[in-house]
């Protein structure tokens, strides 16, 4: 028998994903900018071979840096303009159990598109990104950064300037990730064997910001 609180993470879950199956705006948007991303930079980097392998983890990252950031604002203005959020926010349940809904949904969502990305770039840049870490790696950084990136789309789902502020106060936010993920994933694919640190210090950072947005939520909503 499932908790009050699981049947809320749940519920949200559920909503969301029968939103996307109906509306298919977050993932088509996701996809389709992710897609033309990382083509532009594989022909951007055609001439160079040498350059094209250094730089393959940073494409990634940055690519679902990005789309992320679609869906993010996508996702928490649908909910604000509709009315759900509030509706929500009035709903007698904790503010952590719908903070964890929102963030499976978004993670859920990016790690589609994520791992959609993989194979593609493994035929475009010709190096295994299907690499049993480097799905790992590719997923433990989407959780850390949809778990920011929820709270903060949440602060700024009301704001006139959402769709500039989300990334101006999120980018900063997202360093951490993007740096110690793309390490990991060029550690991998090269071989090095610093790789693991890097991969351990992503999940320490994940951990960190998933216990903080989930001790935050309460507070951002109520103001």
């Amino acid at each position: 028998m499932t908790t009050p609180f699981l049947r809320c993470v749940l519920a949200i879950i559920a909503k969301d994903l029968r939103t996307e199956i109906r509306s298919r705006e977050l993932v088509s948007v996701m996809a389709l900018f992710a897609l033309l991303s990382v083509l532009v930079f594989s022909f951007a980097l055609e001439l160079d071979r040498a350059a094209r392998a250094e730089a393959i983890s940073g494409v990634l990252w940055v690519t679902l840096i990005f789309a992320s950031l679609l869906e993010l604002n996508r996702s928490l203005a649908q909910e604000s303009d509709q009315g759900n959020l509030d509706a929500l926010l009035l709903a007698p349940v904790s503010r952590s159990a719908i903070f964890l809904g929102k963030f499976a949904g978004n993670a859920l969502f990016t790690g589609i598109v994520g791992l959609a990305l993989l194979p593609l770039m493994t035929v475009l840049y010709g190096m295994n990104m299907l690499d049993p870490w480097v799905i790992v790696t590719t997923l433990v950084g989407i959780a850390g950064f949809c778990a920011i990136g929820t709270l903060l789309a949440t602060m700024t789902a009301h704001t006139r300037a959402r769709e500039t502020l989300l990334p101006i106060a999120l980018l900063p936010a997202a360093l951490p990730f993007l740096l110690t993920a793309a390490r990991a994933t060029k550690g991998i694919l090269n071989g090095a064997p610093e790789w693991q640190v890097w991969l351990q210090l992503l999940g320490g950072i994940t951990v960190i910001y998933l216990a903080l947005c989930l001790l935050l939520y309460g507070f951002v909503v109520e103001e």
